[in-house]
């Protein structure tokens, strides 16, 4: 038996009114009534509820879409957008993580490096996966994938989407930090062109630990933050239950990071987010990313570093207004 849909809380008047149009419709085709005009005014009012709900998204309801189980994940996307992807495996220290996947692939014909951070759909693929919480050799794996992209000059394409890294005894005894460190360090001398596209969660240094690239992306109901709300609002209200008031202040949403210049485009999302047409959400990120990179391969070495290190050297840069005097 096929489990219920799931509904986030704001989705629910949605599903009401869904309900409706499906007894209608069922009543039509039981009573040989005609229906058409009620059936009509219902999908109309379907029409206008989701243009209500979802132009008008808090930060918070967006946070909600973004953990959404039914959100395409990065293997979604790789298999709509790429050709002949193969997976790499291990860190050639201790372990393969599964939580980040990576492999050569083929992009609009090109060859690319292919790094992500992959969740799991069912509960033993979940565990597998370890939620999409990445270990330090999961990022050790990443950075001698692209590597292997810098010698061969392959353009690195990073998917990111994990609540962060993984903060258990052996993860931290494998030193976590560390790993996550050298990454940013190395990918900001990266000698080959390289795009991150959000598509989840971007959740703190388990994000950003394969996310320092030439070009950001964020689909339009992914958040990337450097904490998440229930954290936030956990220290600073001390109660996990003021999120939706966390998610506000850290401004974690895509249009505020793209006007902050930490993104550098927002991709369009089908109504209702990305899980509601997978295959049109995939066509808008093969487009952005088409012309991102495009952008930065005609760039030479030296000066695709020089831009890297003045994009990220930049961030979190601000100016005070000063006193106006009467």
């Amino acid at each position: 038996m096929e489990s219920p849909a799931y509904v986030l809380e704001f989705e629910k008047p949605l599903r009401e009114l869904t309900r409706q149009l499906n007894e209608l419709r069922q009543r039509s085709i039981e009573t040989n009534v005609d229906l058409a005009s009620d059936i009509r005014s219902i999908e109309r009012k379907i029409e206008t509820t989701q243009r209500e709900i979802y132009t008008n998204l808090t930060p918070w309801q967006k946070v909600q879409i973004a953990r959404h189980p039914k959100r395409p994940y990065a293997l979604d996307y790789v298999s709509r957008i790429c050709e002949d992807f193969q997976e790499l495996h291990g860190d050639r220290q201790f372990n393969d993580d599964r939580a980040i996947i990576g492999g050569t692939a083929f992009f609009n014909g090109d060859a690319v490096m292919v790094v992500a951070q992959q969740k799991g759909r069912d509960p033993r693929e979940r565990i597998l996966r370890n939620f999409g919480m990445p270990q330090p050799e999961g990022y050790r794996k990443a950075l001698r994938l692209m590597r292997m992209a810098e010698k061969f000059r392959l353009p690195v394409i990073t998917f990111i989407d994990t609540p962060g890294a993984f903060p258990g005894i052996e993860s931290e005894a494998r030193h976590v930090s560390e790993a996550i460190a050298v990454n940013l360090r190395e990918m900001a001398m990266l000698r080959t062109p390289s795009i991150s596209v959000v598509v989840g969660e971007g959740g703190s240094g388990g994000a950003l630990g394969i996310g320092v690239t030439d070009r950001v992306l964020i689909f339009e109901n992914s958040y990337y933050s450097v904490i998440s709300p229930e954290g936030c609002a956990a220290i600073l209200w001390k109660d996990s239950a003021a999120a939706s008031t966390a998610a506000e202040a850290l401004k974690v949403s895509a249009n505020h990071l793209e006007d902050l210049g930490v993104v550098d485009e927002v991709i369009p999302e089908p109504h209702g987010g990305a899980h509601n047409d997978p295959a049109q959400a995939a066509a808008a990120l093969r487009y952005v990313l088409q012309k991102h990179l495009n952008d930065i391969r005609g760039l030479d070495t030296e000066k695709l570093l020089d831009t890297r290190y003045e994009r990220f050297r930049h961030l979190g840069v601000f100016e005070e207004a000063g006193a106006t005097r009467s």
